[in-house]
């Protein structure tokens, strides 16, 4: 059984964490200045990072915690404007942390194109032949977040039009993993996509990679 201190200690260790991957996600250029949040989830508490604070000025201290109904019961910083978004995912995927960027490919592809298609078999690894694209609405409001979950369906990453991209895991590392991967997939699509036409994989060739996962205990189509 958890304690209530071991419960603290936990939220401590996840706070630190989401101050570093947010600095590194500024490293990575998955964001510019303070676009982008970050959250992890205890139970029914979000730890989230705070709106309109640069990564590289975000603190443990300065970091939300939030309540099912979003109300802030510790931190600094303001609630991000994008909680909605964060907890419609929590309540319909049962994560552990998701990750929001606005990182460059995601976004440039966001604008011109309904889906990243399999144009590499580790598509599969955000869980399907294909990564949507949520169509746009207002940042921050419910309508991006009922979107954003309806593309999330049966996937672990989606792209949203004209804004950025969303990714979740069961921990943070996971879903920080998946943020680069759908950037670097978003990356080879558009570069595909200015010297012709991408070719993609049809749905024997992914089962053929799902086949050669199990054997070889991949995940996803990670070889």
């Amino acid at each position: 059984m958890t304690t209530i201190g071991a419960l603290q200690d936990e939220i401590a260790a996840a706070k630190k964490s989401l101050v570093k991957f947010g600095r590194r996600m500024a490293r990575d250029r998955l964001v510019v200045g303070s676009a982008g949040n970050i959250s992890a989830r205890f139970g029914e508490t979000v730890l989230m990072t705070p709106t309109g604070v640069s990564y590289e000025d975000v603190t443990v201290a300065s970091i939300s915690v939030l309540d099912a109904d979003g109300r802030q019961l510790e931190g600094t910083g303001r609630r991000s404007s994008e909680w909605p978004m964060h907890r419609q995912v929590y309540e319909l995927t049962g994560a552990g942390a998701i990750v929001h960027t606005h990182s460059p490919f995601a976004t440039t592809v966001s604008t011109v194109c309904d889906e990243i298609p399999a144009v590499h078999y580790s598509v599969l690894r955000l869980g399907g032949p294909n990564v949507r694209v949520a169509p746009y609405t207002t940042f921050g409001s419910d309508g991006l977040a009922q979107l954003a979950a309806e593309a999330l369906a049966d996937r672990t990453g989606a792209l949203l039009q004209n804004h950025g991209a969303v990714v979740y895991g069961s921990t943070l590392a996971e879903a920080y993993d998946r943020a680069l991967l759908l950037e670097w997939l978003a990356e080879v699509y558009w570069r595909g996509l200015q010297v012709g036409s991408p070719r993609i994989l049809d749905a024997a060739e992914l089962a053929e990679v799902r086949e050669a996962s199990r054997r070889h205990r991949y995940q996803g189509g990670n070889a």
